[in-house]
């Protein structure tokens, strides 16, 4: 991974981590994929993507890296999919413990394993929201509990998991999921949103598969799926999320950048740019809506 001074290239005294509210860490991880590979290349091209973008953010009025956001030393730990989710997990703990808000951005979805794990441990009764096109539920796959098609197992067990978007999975998953709180994406009507938030407690983690979106409008990515979510029925939803809950942190993965389609790589900077945005800002959006 090409060493990055700031995130966004934003000036060194918002980049500090000594000031930043948030941190990113990047964890470059690709070695469970089933079908293309290229997810470890994802943070790379976000992060290009990002340098790229205009840091005003119209819809909450605000330029959120204001807030300061510390670019982290990537967790570049490949020695084993174990391995990789406990150096995660320590990871992500060192910066909670600083009263950090703390992003991931991958690699593929296993990094979450080690991600969820951590936030669990240190906020009390987790809902964990996954945006995702697969369900990501089996115990172990190809000999690993710690395999992309299991990153969610460990979740459903030992948090509130919510998921949304769901249109492919394994027969052996439906015993591992909750029917009640999973939404797929050939049901989303017009209430869903309400309904997912009233199923969620306090505190909030996201996680989001990238292969959520409709291959249209985002198609690098691992394993792309038909019928999948659009850009502001996403962002609709993830307002809610932040305006209603107390979103503790989260994590995007599973970009497998494309050198001919840079579309996908600016749409995952822009993503992640707006989540910052409504964490911090969500109140200038409330007010507006009630104007």
């Amino acid at each position: 991974m090409k060493v990055k001074t700031n995130y966004a290239g934003i000036p060194d005294k918002y980049g500090r981590l000594d000031e930043a509210k948030v941190v990113l860490i990047p964890v470059p991880y690709d070695g469970t994929s089933s079908w293309q590979k290229g997810a470890d290349k994802g943070p790379d091209a976000f992060l290009h993507a990002s340098e790229n973008m205009e840091l005003y953010d119209i819809e909450t009025k605000s330029e959120v890296y204001k807030k300061g956001v510390y670019l982290a030393p990537a967790v570049s730990e490949n020695s084993s999919p174990e391995k990789m989710v406990e150096a995660v997990h320590k990871t992500i703990k060192s910066y909670l413990q600083q009263d950090k808000f703390v992003t991931l951005f991958g690699g593929e979805h296993s990094i979450s394993i080690g991600s969820i794990r951590a936030f669990n441990e240190h906020f009390e009764d987790l809902t964990v929201v996954q945006i995702d096109a697969h369900a990501d539920l089996r115990p172990s796959y190809d000999g690993s509990t710690c395999n992309h098609a299991c990153a969610l197992h460990e979740a459903s067990k030992n948090t509130n998991l919510i998921q949304v978007g769901i249109r492919s999975m394994d027969s052996s998953e439906v015993e591992h999921m909750d029917e009640g709180r999973t939404y797929f994406a050939h049901d989303l009507y017009e209430d869903w949103m309400d309904d997912a938030i009233g199923q969620m407690t306090p505190n909030v983690f996201i996680t989001i598969d990238l292969d959520a979106f409709d291959p249209s409008i985002l198609p690098s990515t691992g394993t792309p799926e038909p019928g999948g979510l659009f850009w502001y029925e996403t962002l609709d939803f993830l307002k809610l999320i932040f305006k209603k809950k107390n979103v503790v942190g989260f994590d995007i993965v599973e970009l497998c950048p494309n050198e001919n389609e840079k579309s996908s790589d600016f749409l995952a900077a822009k993503l992640y740019y707006k989540m910052l945005s409504y964490k911090f800002y969500t109140h200038r959006i409330l007010i507006d809506e009630e104007d």
